[in-house]
């Protein structure tokens, strides 16, 4: 029952989380995307919400369509960079995912406003992290496919 009544707050709170201001993204193939709010839950049934850095998830990321990769910012100092192995568009949503080291990540980013939901899974283990993005200077192009 406690278990049930973990989740059920657990996506309540995912979905009532506050809106974040972003920007048109449309016919951008790079951007810089900013993690406002996380959610992780175990697969005990406990979940809680963080600070995205809390939980060892870099505040700022950037996205390169055309490289298909994600990395982290100079400024941030961790140096990490991972694969996408899978780009989509659809009705002004864009679609990434991939895996590495274990862990899976789908992110799910709306073209029009910017915001961007991440869900990241592991053995055990899941992350859903809300945020908003901007174009990167230069980044036009078609990047999609």
């Amino acid at each position: 029952m406690w278990r049930f009544l973990g989740a059920a707050l657990a996506l309540i709170l995912a979905f009532s989380a506050p809106a974040v201001s972003a920007d048109d993204l449309t016919g951008s193939t790079r951007f810089l995307c900013s993690a406002v709010q996380a959610t992780e839950c175990l697969a005990g049934g406990d979940c809680g919400i963080d600070l995205p850095w809390n939980l060892n998830l870099p505040q700022f990321i950037e996205i390169d369509l055309e490289a298909k990769m994600l990395s982290t910012t100079a400024a941030s100092g961790q140096n990490r960079t991972t694969p996408i192995k899978y780009v989509d568009s659809e009705e002004g949503m864009i679609a990434l995912q991939g895996f590495e080291m274990g862990k899976g990540f789908t992110f799910v980013i709306d073209e029009q406003t910017g915001q961007v939901t991440v869900a990241i899974a592991t053995n055990g283990r899941a992350v859903i992290v809300f945020g908003a993005c901007t174009p990167l200077p230069g980044a036009t192009g078609s990047g999609k496919k």
